[in-house]
């Protein structure tokens, strides 16, 4: 298999077409489709279906690239450090981060490790959504209980935990008293919240009086006062302390885990490596109070 071909295909998969491709590296768009012809040739394979205005991967190109693209950007990095005698990391590390952990922690974590590691552009996107790592161009993403994947390896760097929280100046209910509550989002339908005290389980009945659509915000809407809402330990450990909320009980259900998520641990990039161990370094234990103490640090 001719690696220059594959190499060349792999940059047009990247950019999802041959003009793109040909712009970001500044070659000949007709050089890199007749390479890309030779290597389909080559392998008596259509790698790409080929549209009026569309160019995608076929199920044999996408199984192709998701398996040639680590190895070609470790062939590269290998070069690199050779070439400059080291092996620090280097180029661009695309990252996807979940909208909480990126209004707390985030913008913190990224500058620590730009300053440590400054040959390496970090990128850093927030959203929840699922995101096709490959298809989207992402090195590492960071999620919250994600679903089994089988094309991803990872693991938890950190876990926290979901508690029932209001003012003081909302009492506690009794019974089947309904309580007014702050909910996330248009989804959330629930009318009981199960909490855990030490006494054991029970259930509130609430009334979502205000839906917002992050928690940063639900938390301030919890601290004025308008009902109460369930929140990661971690952000409001420090109104607990404060007395500025007080904590009904634990929400019953699995803790939260953070997970980094990365598409092979074989040759797994020095720029993704590099990440991961300034994760550890930054939750050495990986608890909700470290999460809490980084946040206010």
């Amino acid at each position: 298999m001719d690696l220059l071909a594959l190499a060349d295909f792999n940059l047009v998969a990247r950019h999802g077409g041959f003009g793109k491709a040909a712009r970001a590296a500044g070659r000949p768009k007709a050089t890199l489709s007749r390479r890309v012809a030779e290597l389909e040739s080559g392998l008596n394979l259509r790698l790409f279906e080929r549209g009026g205005r569309t160019l995608k991967l076929t199920q044999e190109g996408r199984a192709l690239y998701e398996r040639t693209g680590a190895l070609l950007t470790e062939l590269d990095e290998t070069a690199a450090a050779i070439a400059s005698g080291g092996d620090k990391p280097r180029g661009r590390l695309r990252i996807s981060a979940p909208l909480l952990f990126s209004q707390t922690a985030m913008g913190r974590l990224a500058a620590g490790f730009a300053l440590r590691h400054p040959q390496v552009r970090l990128e850093v996107t927030t959203e929840d959504r699922p995101v096709d790592m490959i298809e989207e161009g992402f090195d590492l993403v960071i999620r919250v209980n994600p679903n089994p994947d089988e094309s991803l390896v990872g693991r938890i760097f950190l876990r926290d935990r979901m508690v029932v929280v209001a003012s003081p100046d909302l009492k506690r209910p009794k019974g089947q008293f309904t309580v007014p509550a702050i909910v996330r989002g248009t989804a959330d339908e629930a009318v009981a919240w199960d909490v855990r005290r030490p006494g054991g389980t029970s259930r509130i009945a609430v009334d979502p009086v205000l839906r917002l659509s992050s928690l940063v915000m639900v938390r301030d809407a919890a601290r004025a006062g308008v009902g109460a809402a369930r929140l990661p330990v971690s952000l409001v450990s420090h109104d607990l302390a404060a007395g500025r909320l007080v904590r009904w009980g634990d929400v019953a259900g699995p803790d939260i885990a953070l997970w980094t998520l990365y598409p092979s641990r074989r040759l797994l990039s020095a720029r993704v490596s590099a990440f991961l161990d300034y994760l550890k370094e930054a939750f050495p234990k990986g608890t909700p109070d470290e999460l809490a103490a980084y946040i206010e640090g």
